[in-house]
């Protein structure tokens, strides 16, 4: 068990240690560790090993220079000079933001980027200016379109905030797969077989093997078969890579760089990167905010009070577990499985910084 801010400072420094400037190494941690307050263990320190290990393939700039590359009053390209996502991305939902403000709604497509951590960290910045957020991402290709065998798509996630009055704000955040990839690491780590329905065989049978993308098997669309909307996932799955990769510039489909350093990219790659589509749309352009915000409060405690199943708690609200992960975590400390905290310790010794 870890204190946030015992994690913190480690993570910064390692940042630091990659070259980042101080303002961007701070910003990566605070996205990356929003996972882990979360609980979405799979996508916070979990994954500083692997930030370092693209950035020691020389596929991570840690000095980019994020610039808008084409823009209108209400959109933007930007190019993401093949920096931090974690950084990369919140500087493009500010612009979106920005863009809002000005003109009701902003959207910016991002090429040239790598992983930027979990989407509901982006979709919640918008929340302070009384906006709705949208973050989404293509990611590696282990997805499997419905009725294929071929890798073909990411676990593309999708996050959607929207901001309340008394109420907590709605925040879904979710992959269009079955489940993400960082859970079957999980299940690896832990030893453990993965559900029916996440994951097939290279010969596209099922499979509860957690270890079956090393063998060349893939994960399976959210749906997991057709006969119970496969396609759905796969049709969601695909809108991410287009509006994040096709409309930016970024790689696409099976040609989505990895996130682990030891696979090589693809050849003749059509884009640059990796793609992000973000979006901020202010309340106040379709409505008074403080009136969305009452209904917003209703529409809440509405769906709270619909009879729940038996043996069930309550209905949750998207965002409700998170939310209630991070208040725990902030007072008990985050926990680390121990192949994590290896990772750890071995970054611990290579950069001389206390973990």
């Amino acid at each position: 068990m870890y204190s946030y801010r015992q994690l913190f400072d480690f993570t910064q420094e390692v940042f630091l240690h990659m070259g980042c400037p101080a303002e961007d190494a701070e910003l990566a941690t605070e996205v990356l560790l929003s996972a882990d307050l979360r609980g979405i263990d799979s996508h916070g320190v979990a994954r500083l090993s692997g930030y370092v290990r693209l950035w020691e393939a020389g596929r991570i700039n840690a000095k980019p220079n994020i610039r808008i590359v084409h823009e209108t009053p209400s959109t933007a390209t930007v190019d993401g000079d093949a920096g931090l996502g974690l950084v990369v991305a919140p500087r493009a939902m500010a612009i979106a933001k920005q863009k809002a403000e000005q003109a009701g709604t902003g959207w910016v497509s991002v090429k040239n980027s790598n992983h930027f951590g979990i989407a509901g960290y982006h979709a919640m910045m918008a929340l302070e200016k009384d906006m709705i957020g949208i973050a989404m991402t293509n990611a590696s290709p282990l997805v499997a379109p419905t009725f294929s065998t071929d890798r073909m798509l990411g676990t593309n996630p999708i996050a959607v905030a929207v901001p309340a009055n008394r109420q907590p704000p709605f925040v879904a955040d979710l992959a269009t797969a079955a489940a993400a990839n960082g859970k079957l690491e999980i299940l690896q780590r832990k030893e453990k077989k993965a559900p029916l329905g996440w994951i097939q065989t290279k010969d596209g049978q099922e499979s509860t093997n957690p270890n079956e993308l090393k063998d060349g098997g893939a994960l399976l669309p959210l749906g997991s078969d057709r006969d119970h909307g496969s396609h759905k996932g796969y049709a969601l799955a695909a809108i991410v890579d287009i509006l994040s990769a096709v409309l930016s510039g970024a790689n696409y489909g099976p040609w989505v760089p990895p996130f682990v350093a030891f696979l090589p990219v693809a050849d003749n790659l059509p884009g640059e990167g990796i793609g992000h589509f973000l979006g901020a749309l202010r309340v106040d352009a379709f409505r008074p905010a403080d009136e969305f915000k009452q209904h917003m409060d209703n529409w809440i405690e509405t769906f709270r009070s619909a009879h729940v199943v038996p043996g069930e708690g309550a209905v949750l609200i998207p965002g409700d577990p998170e939310r209630l992960m991070e208040e725990i975590r902030m007072i008990q400390g985050i926990p680390l499985l121990e192949p994590v905290e290896r990772d750890l310790e071995t970054l611990s010794q290579r950069f001389g910084i206390k973990l």
